[in-house]
């Protein structure tokens, strides 16, 4: 599939409505992945092409009430499914939202989950509408291989969070598993291979951590350095 912010767009706009669905048993995968990033009550953390906000609830558990949760995703009918099946509350640009020029972590309405997990933010993650060093964490299930731009995304990302934050580069399934459900054969220049992945995030601003790579998920953690 191609990594064009247009074509990321098409292709999951048309498969929105029944993502979860084709998907029913991820939940236990998010919510132990989320459970390594080591998230405290109080912080602030973005799901990264948060697509239906499957990550959203876990987050929130994790951080608490007086904690901050946001999902990006590029994808209107994404964010959507998101509203409907509860896990968020439409801020700026989203479906439904009052489209503020918000430019802060936790400013924008439901950031304390009374209407939801958290506030959906329609945004590209290269261009975060998150001020400099608002976050602890990000965390991006998927997220890796529709990046149009890697280090420069992976750099945005870096800007938004504090140094010593996390990044979680995450995937209900192994790169193997994966590429045999599409048919295909992983590739040593695949992107989320570790000896591929770890310069491309030091490049960023990251420090690669942790790397797991199974047929039952697939989980690279990062620190923020500076």
């Amino acid at each position: 599939m191609s990594d064009d912010p247009t074509h990321v767009r098409e292709f999951f706009g048309v498969r929105a409505a029944d993502w979860d669905s084709r998907f029913p048993d991820d939940g236990p995968a998010y919510a132990a992945a989320v459970s390594e990033i080591g998230l405290r009550p109080g912080d602030a953390v973005l799901d990264a092409g948060c697509g239906t906000g499957r990550a959203l609830p876990p987050l929130r558990a994790a951080v608490g009430p007086t904690g901050t949760v946001l999902g990006a995703d590029l994808t209107p009918e994404m964010l959507a499914e998101a509203v409907r099946a509860g896990r968020g509350a439409p801020g700026q640009g989203a479906p439904g939202g009052a489209g503020s020029d918000t430019d802060t972590a936790g400013s924008t309405d439901a950031s304390d989950g009374r209407n939801g997990a958290g506030t959906l933010l329609l945004a590209d993650v290269g261009r975060l509408p998150v001020r400099d060093g608002a976050l602890d964490a990000v965390f991006g299930a998927g997220l890796i291989s529709h990046l149009a731009d890697p280090v420069a995304d992976l750099r945005e990302l870096a800007r938004a969070v504090r140094p010593g934050g996390r990044l979680a580069l995450f995937h209900p399934i192994g790169r193997a598993a994966l590429a045999a459900r599409h048919g295909r054969q992983i590739t040593p220049d695949d992107l989320r291979a570790e000896p591929v992945l770890r310069p491309v995030l030091a490049e960023a601003g990251w420090r690669l951590v942790s790397y797991v790579d199974e047929d039952a998920r697939y989980l690279a953690l990062a620190v923020r350095e500076g």
